[in-house]
């Protein structure tokens, strides 16, 4: 007889391709209302595959860690999975009775953590037995964390050994200096370091957890074969789980502050046979009303790989590196705009200046007629590919219904896309991007290279 898990994965396999065809050829239509308890509901009926995923989201990120205890909210996530107490005569679960109780269902429960969301993720089939099993492990998972010392010594013993092998990484440096040069003390910036991670207990897991795990502020996204009374029994079993944590007022957290001049750091890292380059600024917001040219002239500037400006200068005309990139990541304050490259120590500072160069003169100019018809071309033909799975459509739900975006925003995708001018991503860069006032770190010259500075 044929488990529940691969009933799962068959089915996930059989109806994936013809599921993610027609939500590319038609209407997106996203349902949406408010619970009792403040929560935000957002279904897509997707009747195709017989499968659940659910997405609840919460203002709990890692902007809301205290500094000393930067990494609290993703340890909190990953101690989610340690165990579930003994609640309403159900006897408590530890790690491997919990693990075994997901397998005999197929299904999967988890928790993550970003720099703004704290969220949980529920996947399952929609057999009516399965699903009102999986709702209410997922509901006592929630409600009745187990917070085990044990486990969390040893995880946090993983942790600083993962953290110390990063160190040994010229990436790493680089990456750390990089949020340091750009986000100052925003908690956009915080890192992660051993101090950090020592001052983490579990009482400070169960209290950010109470704290941030509200009902109030719940985001519920589900995408999959369920009708709106169904999906409304569901958030109600899962919201009241964790409506004994109240609804405590969060704190403002402070908007990202401009550079106000240009940063370097050139940082020396004994064996790096190459030199690690970032170079950037804070960037956007995702609410920002230039998302779109935005988003297209950083296609065109750097994230269309080999037929993006900074690869045609960079490596194919120069061959200072075999790979370049940039990238806005915006956020609920202003994420990076960033440009990535790896090349050789003697050529860091060629590479540097050749990036730089790019920038300026794509701020200035904007794009060609041809790049820009060639980016849109290529996002719109593409836009398929962005919403071709259960899993990549709650993505994109939940990133709609967390920045406030309009509902019918999938379905206007393209036509924004399209829209896009030659003008308005010359003007939207001339807005955002400052090239004179760019932080750039360098991690990997010699030691006795003139550029190099003290670490």
């Amino acid at each position: 007889m044929r488990s529940c898990k691969s009933l799962l994965q068959h089915t996930l396999v059989a109806g994936l391709l013809a599921a993610g065809i027609g939500a590319a050829q038609a209407a997106i239509p996203i349902e949406h209302w408010t619970q009792p308890s403040g929560a935000r509901v957002y279904l897509v009926r997707s009747p195709t595959i017989p499968m659940l995923d659910v997405q609840i989201d919460f203002d709990g990120g890692s902007r809301r860690e205290p500094a000393r205890q930067a990494g609290l909210a993703s340890a909190t996530a990953g101690l989610l999975s340690g165990g579930v107490a003994a609640q309403g005569g159900q006897p408590a679960l530890d790690e491997n009775a919990l693990s075994e109780a997901w397998v005999d269902l197929g299904a999967q429960f988890g928790a993550s953590a970003g720099s703004d969301r704290f969220s949980l993720q529920l996947r399952t089939l929609t057999q009516p037995d399965l699903l009102e099993r999986a709702v209410a492990l997922a509901a006592r998972q929630m409600a009745a964390p187990a917070w085990p010392q044990a486990v969390w010594q040893r995880d946090r013993e993983r942790l600083l050994a993962a953290l110390k092998q990063a160190e040994t990484r010229p990436g790493t440096l680089a990456a750390r200096t990089f949020a340091q040069s750009v986000f100052g003390d925003h908690p956009y910036g915080q890192q992660p370091t051993a101090d950090s991670y020592r001052a983490i207990g579990t009482d400070d897991m169960r209290g950010f957890y109470r704290r941030h795990a509200a009902a109030c502020r719940a985001q519920v996204t589900m995408v999959g074969a369920i009708d709106r009374a169904q999906a409304e029994r569901i958030a109600q079993r899962l919201m009241a789980a964790i409506e004994p944590n109240g609804c405590q007022p969060l704190p403002a957290v402070p908007e990202v502050a401009p550079l106000q001049t240009g940063v370097e750091r050139w940082l020396p890292f004994a064996g790096a046979a190459q030199a690690q380059v970032l170079i950037g600024q804070p960037g956007i917001a995702r609410n920002d009303p230039d998302f779109f040219p935005l988003f297209v002239g950083n296609y065109i500037l750097g994230g269309g790989g080999f037929v993006s400006r900074l690869t045609t200068e960079v490596r194919e005309k120069r061959g200072l590196s075999y790979s370049v990139y940039s990238y806005f990541s915006p956020g609920r304050h202003a994420g990076p705009f960033q440009i990535g490259l790896t090349t050789r120590p003697d050529q860091a500072r060629q590479a540097v200046q050749v990036a730089r160069d790019v920038v300026q003169r794509f701020v200035q100019d904007g794009p060609t007629d041809a790049e820009l018809q060639g980016a849109k071309d290529f996002l719109i033909n593409g836009f398929g590919l962005r919403i071709d799975s259960n899993r990549k459509l709650l993505d994109n739900v939940a990133n709609i219904a967390w920045s406030g975006l309009p509902l019918d925003y999938l379905d206007t995708w393209t036509e924004q896309i399209r829209r896009v001018s030659r003008a308005d991503i010359q003007r939207a860069f001339a807005r955002v991007v400052q090239p004179e006032r760019m932080a750039t770190v360098v991690v990997g010259v010699p030691a006795e290279s003139p550029q190099a500075s003290a670490r």
